[in-house]
This record gives C-alpha cells, sequence and structure tokens, in this order.
C-alpha cells in the first residue's frame, strides 16, 4: 500500500519555517555550483534498530556529523520498498519506503531535521527499470501477450523457429544475456523481456505516456515531501534505439564510455529531462532554493555530457572521465581542461568525484598496496578535487581514508553482479562492489564499531578489524588523520573567496609529474600544487602555506619548497 503524505498530515516543503541554517544556505547563489554533496549508502552508514542494516533514523541520528564535517547537501542512494535484488536500485514502490529502513515519516524527518542544520537532501530516483515485483510487471505477466501493461516494459517475441532465442544480442552490465524469457498463464514459453542489469530489473519503455506520468508524479511527490533533488540513476539509458538493432559485438561492456550505443546516451533523453525540468522549476526558480537534479550518465566523452546540461534540461552530471583518470599529473590536467571547456558553453557547474558505491574506493584504486603510501596518495587527490572550480562529490567512509575490503567472503557478498559473473570472467562487472559498501566505523574497539548500538552487534557486511583505528572517534581530534583534514579542506574552501564557483583555472608552469594552477577572485587569489610523482619536487612557493596533505617544512613565498612525493598543496596570495 502507497504511503501518502495527506495520510501522514506530514507538512510539504511550503509549510516549513526556516531555522537561521537554512536561511543562511539559501542565501548562496546557486547552491548546487560549488556544492560539496556527501553520498550515503543507506544500508552502510548507520543502523539505528541494531538489526545489521543501517536506516534511515540511524542517518537522521549521523545528521550533525556531516554538518560539522563541512558538506552541503546529502546525497541518499534509494530506500525505496524493494526486493532488494540489487540493493535497492530494483524499486518495487517509488513512493514507499522499504521497511528495513523506515517508513515515510522518517524520510520527512530526516528532510526536516538536514534543512534545520542547513544540509540539502538529494535522493536517487530509478527511472530506466524497476523491480519484477513492481505492480506493472506483475500484472503484465499474469495477463500474457496483448496486455497493456506490456507496452510499459520491452517485451518482444524471440528470434529462431519457436522463439528460442533472444530478441537481440545485448547483453546485461551485470553480464550474461540482457533478456529473459517469461512463462505464459498456460505454462508454455512466452515472449522475452529487456533487461540491461539483472533479470529482476525489467527496462521500462519510455515510449509509453503511461511511463513519463508515472514518473512525474513521483518527482512531484518527493518535492512536496521537501527533497531538494534527485540523482537520476542510468540517466543515459531511458530510451533506446527504434527497432533495438543488434551491436554486433560481445564483450559490449568494453564498448561502455567509448561509444554511444543503442541502449546508451540515445538523443531521445534529452526531451524527458526539458520536461523534468520544467516540473522542477514549478518549485521556484531562485538559486538559493532551487530544487535541482544530477545525471548519473555514462557518455562517450564529457562533450557529450554537457549535452544533458543545456540551461533547460538537468543541473549537474557526474564527471565518470575524471573518476577514470589515472593518478597521473598531464592525464590529470587534459580531463580537467576538457571538462571546463565542455561545461562552460552550456553554463553547468563542473563535478568532480574520486569514489562512490559502484566503484573501488579510490585509496585503493590509486594504491599500490603500502597502506602508508595509498593514503598519502589518496589524501592529495582529495586536495586536488576540492581545489577544483565546481561541485564535488564525497563518498562516505572516504573522509575516514576507508580503504576497499578486497578480502569479503563469497558467502557474504550480495552483488548481483557477482553472482551472474562467477564462471564468466569475462562478462559483466568484477562482481567487487561489496568491497566499497562496508559499513561506517564510527566508534569503539568492537565491531560493529558504532554502526549499530549494540558492541558486537551484527553488521550486514563484515568489518575489517583495522577500521577500529580508522573510525571517526579514533580520527578526531588527531590533527594529522584524515578525517580532520577532510574538515580542515572543507573549512577553507568555503571561507577561501577564489575557491568553490568558477569556471576556469589558469595553469602555471610546474615540473614533470606535477600540476600547478591559479584561481583568483577580486578578493583574493588561490595557487594549488600537486606532486603525482613518487619523488620530492622542487618549485617556487607560489603564496603563503594554506593547507597540505603531507608534512611541509617552513616555507618563505618565493623561496623554493620541496613538494613532498605525492602531496597536493594550498596556497593563498
Amino acid at each position: 500500500m502507497t504511503q501518502h503524505l495527506a495520510a501522514l498530515n506530514l507538512p510539504t516543503a511550503e509549510g516549513q519555517a526556516a531555522t537561521p541554517a537554512a536561511a543562511d544556505a539559501a542565501r548562496r547563489p546557486g547552491w548546487w555550483r560549488d556544492a560539496v554533496i556527501y553520498q550515503v549508502y543507506p544500508r552502510s552508514f548507520a543502523d539505528a534498530d541494531g538489526d545489521g542494516m543501517g536506516d534511515l533514523a540511524g542517518i537522521r541520528s549521523r545528521l550533525p556529523y556531516l554538518r560539522e564535517l563541512g558538506v552541503d547537501a546529502v546525497w541518499l542512494s534509494p530506500f525505496y520498498s524493494s526486493p532488494q535484488a540489487d540493493a535497492g536500485y530494483d524499486v518495487a514502490d517509488y513512493r514507499v519506503v522499504d521497511p528495513m529502513f523506515g517508513d515515510l515519516a522518517d524520510a520527512q524527518g530526516l528532510v526536516t531535521d538536514a534543512h534545520a542544520l542547513g544540509l540539502r537532501v538529494i535522493v536517487d530516483i530509478v527511472p530506466n527499470h524497476a523491480s519484477d515485483q513492481h505492480s506493472w510487471f506483475r500484472q503484465a505477466l499474469r495477463e500474457g501477450p496483448g496486455s497493456p501493461l506490456r507496452s510499459r516494459f520491452h517485451f518482444r517475441s524471440g528470434k529462431g523457429e519457436t522463439g528460442e532465442l533472444p530478441p537481440n544480442d545485448w547483453e546485461s552490465i551485470f553480464g550474461g544475456p540482457a533478456w529473459t524469457r517469461t512463462e505464459n498463464p498456460d505454462g508454455t514459453p512466452g515472449e522475452w523481456y529487456l533487461h540491461l542489469f539483472a533479470p529482476q530489473q525489467p527496462d521500462f519503455d519510455w515510449d509509453s505516456p503511461a511511463v513519463a506520468d508515472e514518473f512525474r508524479s513521483i518527482l512531484r511527490f518527493w518535492l512536496d515531501l521537501g527533497v531538494d533533488g534527485f540523482r537520476i540513476d542510468v540517466a543515459h539509458g531511458l530510451v533506446k534505439a527504434a527497432g533495438l538493432p543488434d551491436i554486433g559485438l560481445h564483450d559490449q561492456l568494453r564498448l561502455l564510455g567509448n561509444d554511444v550505443l543503442p541502449f546508451f546516451d540515445q538523443d531521445g533523453v534529452h526531451e524527458i529531462y526539458r520536461d523534468w525540468r520544467r516540473i522542477l522549476d514549478e518549485y521556484g526558480t531562485d538559486p538559493g532554493t532551487r530544487r535541482i537534479a544530477v545525471a548519473e550518465a555514462w557518455t562517450p566523452s564529457v562533450e557529450r555530457t554537457a549535452n544533458y546540461l543545456r540551461p533547460d534540461e538537468l543541473h549537474q552530471a557526474f564527471n565518470f572521465q575524471y573518476l577514470g583518470t589515472a593518478w597521473e599529473a598531464e592525464p590529470l590536467r587534459a580531463v580537467v581542461q576538457a571538462t571546463l571547456d565542455s561545461m562552460r558553453p552550456v553554463g553547468a557547474p563542473a563535478t568532480w568525484v574520486l569514489s562512490n558505491h559502484d566503484v573501488v574506493r579510490h585509496l585503493t584504486r590509486f594504491g599500490h598496496g603500502d597502506r602508508e603510501q595509498d593514503t598519502r596518495r589518496a589524501r592529495a587527490a582529495t586536495l586536488l578535487m576540492l581545489a577544483l572550480p565546481g561541485s564535488a562529490y564525497l563518498y562516505q567512509g572516504e573522509e575516514l581514508g576507508l580503504p576497499e575490503v578486497l578480502d569479503l567472503p563469497d558467502a557474504a557478498r550480495q552483488d548481483p553482479a557477482f553472482a551472474r559473473a562467477r564462471g564468466t570472467a569475462a562478462e559483466g562487472q568484477e562482481g567487487m562492489r561489496d568491497g566499497c559498501r562496508v559499513p561506517m566505523p564510527w566508534s569503539g574497539s568492537v565491531a560493529p564499531y558504532g554502526f549499530g548500538p549494540v558492541e558486537g552487534g551484527p553488521s550486514w557486511l563484515p568489518q575489517p578489524a583495522e577500521w577500529a583505528k580508522l573510525s571517526v572517534e579514533a580520527q578526531t581530534g588527531d590533527a594529522s588523520s584524515t578525517l580532520e583534514l577532510y574538515r580542515r579542506a572543507l573549512a577553507a574552501r568555503r571561507a577561501h573567496p577564489a575557491l568553490g564557483t568558477g569556471d576556469s583555472v589558469e595553469w602555471l608552469d610546474a615540473p614533470q609529474g606535477a600540476l600547478a594552477f591559479r584561481r583568483s577572485t577580486s578578493d583574493g587569489v588561490f595557487v594549488c600544487t600537486v606532486n603525482t610523482s613518487a619523488a620530492p619536487l622542487a618549485l617556487p612557493a607560489p603564496g603563503r602555506l594554506l593547507l597540505a596533505s603531507a608534512d611541509l617544512a617552513p616555507t618563505v613565498p618565493g623561496a623554493d619548497v620541496l613538494l613532498p612525493a605525492d602531496s597536493t598543496v594550498w596556497w593563498t596570495c
């Protein structure tokens, strides 16, 4: 049964009084243009009821920590009603909170509390596919071929003499074919349905007016509850090429991000987002309070990503090109410049991200298995990201210097890609996403380290024993800790007039293996120097030391300074 706002007598955004913190946040022009947005993976952030699974009440209790950290907004991965075949990205009802996370009153309370602390709330929306337990899909299966509900998904007859072959050669992102054959109500083999991800996630057909109408209603439902925006899952996948043509190649996953595929980044998606933009603008166009939408769009280039950000479409898009760039000076400079050059013509802010719930944590991804060196490099990468103009995304736990957990037992893994890829290593994702989703360590010396309310209580994924030393409690007050570095960096980013919003950098001369750039406003000048090499590098100190990711000898402006290996230094002039 759908939970409704009216039934709970909950206030809409228009009925909420603005607190001083919220009013201060609202005064910032174009708040999303320089926002630092913190991703919360609800399963793994905080468990209030002690069942081993994170929940909305747990998140709500930790909002003051996020405010103290210095972020501007919280992005919540899905918490909707779901069988959890893909950790909530298989949605059965978009207007219901799954009982494992709480209820709609918990969601409203979280939004209200966040706003009181001056934090925005962005929620995931999953428009490319639903759960196979969605009422539409279940009815379509019950009614069989010819059901009007089948036009809302991609049902097709199979190839071959008896329809025994899939309708085309598309492959699932999770490995294996992107089609599953149904069984008719009389027990005979039936049509096939498309699922670009798991078989439990049938793709919507956005040529159906009913699909577009439903998502307009879903957007308004959550906007009325008070959320500040949406992160659009698989934003590039909603429209498929007419006729669903074959690709003609195997291992299609290797083409992602390199070619425009018949199921991704089709031009028809842009009309959908122009429609969504009109809905968002119904809730106000003041830059300080505007509701926004962020595209998760895997495209072949940042130029194509910019198409999603034209003035009448979305507000931000994830920068996967930056996320995928190695820790090397020249490639980093190239992707930064290409990003800024692509965003500028459409007037959109650049975004920067190093980790999220789908990729190996950047401490491990950039590293070589030496924890001290890997941590040093991750800290440097973070300061570089936060120095760039635009908006930055943080993934829960990166501020603690958490590594990827690489030794989870097979029995504990829940990523559907892992199960589908076993025995077929060349197909699908690597099945390693669980390693970046291990629950947060908050305090104490015994697992689950404050994740739940009981020492020694359950955790849906096991945490390494070494995480006791990485907990929030263990790092708070330790000036050398990664957590305190993040706090200082975010405070400096907010305070310095040349940090945050902007659309360009001025590159300065730097030795091989290093980057240096200047950002200037009428109120101040900022310089960032980065050493991506494994050896110290000397260069003239460009100003007064503001912040460094590694220990730095005392400096005098203009005199040579030795940048430690794998370090980033901020200077003010």
